[in-house]
């Protein structure tokens, strides 16, 4: 493919998305019910009269009836669009329009965007400070400088929300935080640095402004635009550009560069040459963030002083400053404190809260969606990766924190409260986990990885060291994990955060393959089967682990087929008291969790089979704080089939009657009418079941595990489990397509007794 191909089918690719299958990139969607005309006059007439006269009397109630708290106004002219220049209002709206669903997706912020035909900055200023009733904060873009100074600071003192205009402070934070951590590297302080700064628009005058908040010193910095330097002497100056002049001799670029510890380029391509670079002080710091082109490309630069550290605008380089690191969050803090302002303290917290994270160890969600960049901090990891799910916790809390304690803010937050509820929000298991991760805490359990070479489990290793977790222990070979956890960047090692047991070497090979010998002998199993079998099949080393009482439980299952697993563990594991009653599937969705079974055990279960899947489903539900309704679910609704299924489950319903059981259960019944209560009760007003049911039991894995991945595909489901059911946690097998989170998540709830859940 030419070039020029690939280009014409990229500008393809970019405008059929914009297109198809319905124009642009944004929708409105209701968030309250309105199905019936009870529905109407609550949201119409005559109920919203009741939510007008309470925001008329107090005009703080509208963040209380109405969306303004999570609504952002995105406006722009069209003046400095990106790359583009000054091409109107109209043309700027893909651009706003993605702006506002970056805010949607990495910080839940609704959006208007609203590109206005207005060039006069006094003007446009009067319109957006006559929005202010709508929203909850303005987030400026794409207006040129120096219009983009003057429109802000109107804005600010005539609005009492927010107003940011990101194209100046977004970048200056993410600027502000990669020199922080640049610092830290080039063990330098930001007190004594000497700063170039090429590009004295709207991004380059705030990035310095923010840096001078962080300690640099004016006198140390030198600032140049299109005509040289910025110095004392000249008389074409704005206010802007005026507050950095200085006097000096120095007329270029080149004159400018000799001695300079960073590098600040917000202007164009090419501007920077190899021979300033060599001019530069030690460790130097180059951020050329020109877009598309930077000032100097990475390469040339490092060719030319290998230890130089580097930033682009790029993201097919290291340490991109990309916007999107800052303004959802700060945002999203800004505005769940109800705010007034975005002030120098909260965007200090920001700075802060980014540089953090970057010398933290990445995540394992992130080390996954960048697989072959070593996100350990250092020269090429000086700040975090946009899709890192931390960022809204920790920037989030950071900014309402700063805000509280500056003073701009009109409500109070309990911090630590706050920073889960966003934790939940970007881990949708977080809420339904957190009573057992509490509970895994104070158990700390040694939890045994099967699959100890898979990089998911390494990563899992991490979290759990981070977390407080349980002790795992991995299987595997010591040279295939050492390679593995340098390759994914994780600072965990083998006999510090966790213990390794290396098949190929390990000094109780021999009392391994014996135990499973002894176990096995009268079904078949040799002792040079024995011995194959313990040398090669972690499964079965983990099991024999868990039986010598090396380990309390173990996880595995992350290839491979179920039932083989679940062979090996219930041979050496199951007994009289503990044997496999089923596996159970919590889904998460957007109203709650819903548990499903059995969705890998038995296939086709008996009547007594079934009674105990539901008497250990009502178990495990308590683990999770949550009241168990259990729907025996079935082609036949409520004896009107004569199936098998339906049999099944009405033999199964008469055996649960029987005893003395704790909780809400009813059937046999169809999913819908297990999950519409309206629907129930018409069809069988006597039920024992209210409300909607959060566990469906079906008669075969066929059906259970159909729902369990309709739900996972279909309605976006994210699966804690599957749990397996009746070995005393002392085995969970999960499934391939398990995430990093998934093994956090089956880790904690193995780390956690369930004897005393009924």
């Amino acid at each position: 493919m030419t070039k020029q191909t690939d280009q014409d089918a990229r500008k393809k690719e970019a405008l059929n998305y914009h297109e198809f299958p319905r124009p642009g990139k944004l929708e409105v969607r209701a968030t309250k019910p309105m199905a019936t005309g009870r529905d109407l006059s609550n949201a119409y007439s005559p109920g919203v009269a009741e939510a007008c006269t309470e925001i008329a009397e107090t005009p703080d109630d509208a963040f209380r009836y109405t969306a303004k708290g999570n609504l952002v106004a995105v406006i722009s002219n069209g003046s400095a669009v990106l790359g583009l220049g000054d091409i109107g209002a109209q043309a700027s709206k893909p651009v706003m329009e993605g702006k506002a669903v970056l805010f949607k997706k990495f910080a839940g912020i609704d959006c208007f965007d609203i590109e206005v035909n207005e060039s006069d900055p006094r003007a446009l200023a009067e319109i957006v400070a006559k929005l202010e009733p709508t929203f909850g904060a303005v987030n400026l873009e794409d207006i040129k400088a120096p219009d983009c100074f003057l429109v802000e600071e109107l804005c600010k003192k005539k609005m009492s929300i927010p107003v940011f205009h990101d194209d100046q402070h977004g970048t200056a934070i993410v600027a502000a935080a990669a020199t922080f951590n640049a610092l830290k590297v080039a063990c330098k302080n930001i007190e004594d640095i000497r700063i170039v700064a090429l590009g004295a628009g709207a991004a380059g005058i705030a990035c310095l402004k923010m840096l001078m908040v962080m300690g640099a010193q004016k006198h140390n910095i030198t600032m140049l635009d299109s005509k040289g330097v910025v110095h004392s002497g000249r008389n074409d100056l704005n206010p802007q550009k005026r507050e950095f002049a200085h006097e000096t001799e120095m007329r270029t670029t080149d004159d400018a560069m000799a001695g300079a510890d960073l590098f600040l380029g917000v202007s164009g391509p090419g501007l920077l040459t190899r021979d300033m670079v060599a001019r530069m002080a030690e460790s130097p710091i180059i951020f050329a963030l020109a877009n598309p082109v930077p000032e100097i490309m990475p390469e040339e630069a490092r060719a030319t002083v290998p230890n130089a550290l580097i930033a682009t605008g790029r993201s097919d380089y290291p340490n991109q400053v990309n916007n999107v690191l800052c303004f959802p969050f700060i945002f999203r803090g800004a505005l769940d404190v109800s705010a007034s302002e975005i002030n120098d303290e909260m965007k200090l917290a920001c700075v802060e809260a980014i540089a953090s994270l970057a010398r933290e160890t990445a995540s394992a969600e992130v080390g996954l969606a960048y697989r072959g960049e070593k996100l350990v901090f250092g020269p090429d990891y000086l700040i975090p990766k946009p899709f890192d799910p931390r960022l809204l916790p920790t920037i989030a809390t950071a900014v309402a924190k700063a805000a509280i304690e500056s003073g701009v803010a009109r409500k109070s937050l309990n911090l630590r409260d706050y920073q889960q509820k966003l934790q939940g929000e970007v881990f949708r298991s977080y809420s339904v986990m957190r009573q057992v991760f509490d509970a895994a805490r104070a158990s700390k359990r040694r939890i045994v990885f099967a699959e100890g070479e898979d990089e998911r489990v390494l990563h899992a290793a991490q979290a759990l060291s981070e977390e407080g977790i349980d002790t795992p222990i991995l299987i595997g070979r010591k040279e295939v994990v050492l390679s593995r956890l340098e390759r994914e960047g994780l600072s965990v090692r083998p006999g510090r955060e966790f213990e390794l047991v290396d098949p190929e070497n390990d000094a109780r090979y021999r009392d391994y393959w014996m135990a499973y010998h002894a176990q096995m002998e009268r079904r078949g199993v040799t002792p040079d089967l024995a011995k194959a079998i313990l040398r090669t099949n972690t499964t079965a080393i983990a099991a024999v682990m868990v039986h010598r009482g090396e380990a309390d439980s173990m996880i595995c299952g992350t290839f491979g087929q179920y039932r083989w697993h679940l062979q090996y563990a219930a041979q050496l594991l199951a007994s009289n008291d503990l044997h496999p009653i089923g596996a159970l599937s919590p889904v998460i969705v957007d109203e709650g969790p819903i548990f499903v079974a059995d969705t890998h055990v038995n296939i086709e279960p008996t009547a007594q089979q079934m009674a105990d899947t539901v008497i250990a489903t009502a178990r495990h539900i308590r683990r999770f704080g949550i009241e168990p309704k259990i729907a025996l679910c079935s082609g036949s609704q409520f004896g009107n089939l004569d199936s098998h299924s339906g049999r099944v489950m009405r033999e199964a319903l008469e055996l649960l009657r029987a005893q003395d059981i704790d909780f809400e259960l009813e059937g046999e019944m169809h999913s819908d009418a297990a999950l519409d209560p309206e629907l129930r009760h018409r069809l069988f007003p006597s039920g024992k079941l209210t409300g909607k049911a959060n566990a469906l039991i079906y008669a075969n894995t066929d059906a259970a595990g159909a729902v369990r991945n309709i739900l996972k595909s279909v309605s976006g489901g994210l699966e804690v489990g599957p749990i397996l059911m009746g070995m005393g946690n002392k085995v969970q097998i999960v499934t391939p397509s398990i995430t990093v989170r998934g093994l956090l998540n089956i880790a904690a709830l193995a780390g956690t007794d369930v004897s005393s859940y009924g």
